[in-house]
Order: structure tokens, then sequence, then C-alpha cells
């Protein structure tokens, strides 16, 4: 399996970044991965902090996107960027998946517009995966699609559902709506639409959740637009970080805590692990015709380690083209 991995993507790139893709490369003999970015850049980084690049192949390019450019610069003037190169590599079929800590907004960009969408998909989707009470949950969308239509969020549900059944392994995955109440006439015209829809279409929907449940196995799929989608994702995190650093003052404030807390060290690891992201790596650009990953923007090489794998399912387990199948299925029963 050939994956193409950006370089220069994320807040701690090269060096993380390179870091991740060699333990990657050792994790799986049948795995060649190719890393995008100017060469003499990557060789130096390499050189620098002791990382054995022998097992990844370099794609030279000149140029790389930075979190300040705009979405549209990777097909306009950042055309020999490490991520414009790599996502035309694989819509050239010159690899299986390609993944990238950089720029969401051009990644999104890049990838429907390089790449394609699946037949009949209209949006590809942004779609995080986040820790819950136990286990996961996908946020889908988490913010690729401002404002969206009823039957862009029903292709989200069916996309999600596909995912968390064929590459995370949960059977059946329960589809619900994100919405102000859980009783099925609450919400706007387009979660009302949506949720007739979703009556309609072969996912386990439950129906509406509201905000208080999301992190409490509200469902294992969560459905919304994506300005809605990224005001949930950043509370999420913001949350999580808040929640961790009170509890860390908690037992700071005194030798008796203090005492308490080295009792309760390896748990409070584990507690830190359920609400860490690098986990699952990253999410999925649902709708791509391809196989494109967001890494997380702060990528550590851990996260890259772990998206590596995730992204090696997602191609094994032949996600799109059940995605296809589905789509296609619900469009001739008109």
């Amino acid at each position: 399996m050939k994956i193409i991995v950006d370089a220069f993507g994320g807040d701690n790139a090269p060096v993380e970044i390179l870091k991740g893709c060699a333990a990657a490369a050792e994790d799986h003999s049948d795995l060649e991965l190719i890393v995008t970015g100017p060469e003499d850049r990557i060789k130096k980084a390499a050189e620098e902090n002791e990382i054995d690049i022998s097992k990844l192949t370099i794609a030279d390019c000149e140029d790389v996107l930075t979190m300040e450019d705009h979405a549209t610069d990777v097909v306009k003037k950042k055309k020999n960027s490490s991520m414009a190169v790599g996502l035309r590599m694989l819509s050239e079929g010159k690899a299986d998946a390609f993944l990238s800590a950089g720029n969401s907004g051009a990644l999104i960009t890049g990838a429907t517009l390089i790449v394609k969408r699946i037949k009949g998909i209209k949006r590809p989707a942004f779609s995080p995966i986040i820790p819950k009470a136990e286990g996961m949950f996908m946020l889908i969308d988490g913010g690729a699609n401002a404002e969206c239509k009823a039957d862009m969020l029903q292709q989200f549900a069916i996309m999600g559902s596909v995912y968390l059944d064929k590459v995370m392994g949960v059977k059946n995955p329960r589809v619900g709506l994100a919405n102000v109440g859980t009783e099925d006439h609450k919400g706007d015209p387009l979660r009302l639409e949506t949720f007739a829809l979703l009556k309609e279409t072969p996912v386990n929907f439950i129906g509406n959740v509201e905000g208080r449940d999301i992190p409490l196995d509200g469902c294992d799929v969560l459905v919304t637009d994506g300005f809605t989608g990224n005001l949930i994702l950043k509370t999420y995190e913001g949350v999580a970080i808040a929640l961790m650093d009170k509890i860390k003052k908690v037992f700071k404030k005194s030798a008796k805590n203090k005492l308490a807390a080295a009792m309760v060290l390896k748990d409070m690891k584990e507690l830190k692990k359920t609400v860490d992201s690098d986990v699952y790596g990253g999410a999925p650009i649902l709708g791509a015709a391809k196989p494109v990953f967001k890494v997380h923007g702060n990528a550590s090489a851990k996260t890259v380690q772990y998206a590596v794998a995730l992204t090696m399912d997602y191609v094994r387990t032949n996600v799109i083209a059940e995605i296809e199948k589905t789509v296609a299925e619900i469009a001739a029963k008109g």
C-alpha cells in the first residue's frame, strides 16, 4: 500500500511528521510512505533530529502552504506546495491515500477540486472522531460546510455510518441529529426537513440529540451543518482543556492534595488518554473520491503514526465504494 504524507503540514512540521512516518514505516512492512516537500529541508530536518528516513520516499516540491494561506491557494497560487503535489499524486493514481496536518480549508478545497467527489456526493465533510463518556463518536460535519441543505446532512449520515462500521468497528452505529431538544418536532426548518429524510434513510437513526447528551453517549454519529459542528467541536475541546487544568490545580493546592495525586497518578494518566485527540490521529475528509485524511494541526509523531494506521484501514475496507453504492440506491428510489 502507498500513502502520501504532507511533510510540511501542521504546527510541528516537518520534524514530528517525519518522526511519525518513520515509526509507521517500521510498524507496517507492507507500507510505502511518500513524503512531499522541499527535499533539502526534509533531509536537513532528519539529519539535525537524528530521524531515520531511509524507508521513506521523498517527492520533492518547491513550496509549502501555511495556516495563513487562503483555502483556494492550493489550486491557485501554491500549486507546487507539498499539499497540492500530494493531492495531485493521489488523483493521478500514484498512491492509495493522502494525509496532511496542514491548512484545513485548503485540504477541503483540494480534496474537492483536485481529488474530486464520490459520484453522487454533493459536498465532502470534515469528520472528526471525538471521545465521549465511553468510547468515541464521529461529528459530521465538523466545519467544512457552513451552510447545508437537508439532503447534504442525509449524505453526511450515510458516510459517517459507513466509516464507523467499516473502519472503527462500530456495528450498526447510532446516528443522531444535533438539535435543541430530543422531541421530533424540535428545531429550525433545516433540522425538521433533515429529521424526516433520516427516518427514511438506511442508517440506524435514533432521532434528535441535544447538546448535554453529546458527551454522554448520545449517539455514535452526530450529524449537523458545518457551522454548528465547528462550534460543538471547539467548545468540546475547550471544556476538556479547562477541566483537566482545574483538576491539576486541585491536586497542586496543598501537600495533602499532592500526596493524593501521587496515589492516583496512573488513573489520572488513563483519564487524560480518554480526552486525548492523538489516540484517533485525525479525521477523514468523507466524500472525497479517494482517501484523504486530515491529521490534527498540532500533530505529534504519535498522532501521525496513529493516523497512518487508520488511513490504512480506510483504504482496506473499501468505504468509498460502499458510500457510493448507498447514495446511488437512495437516488434511484427518488
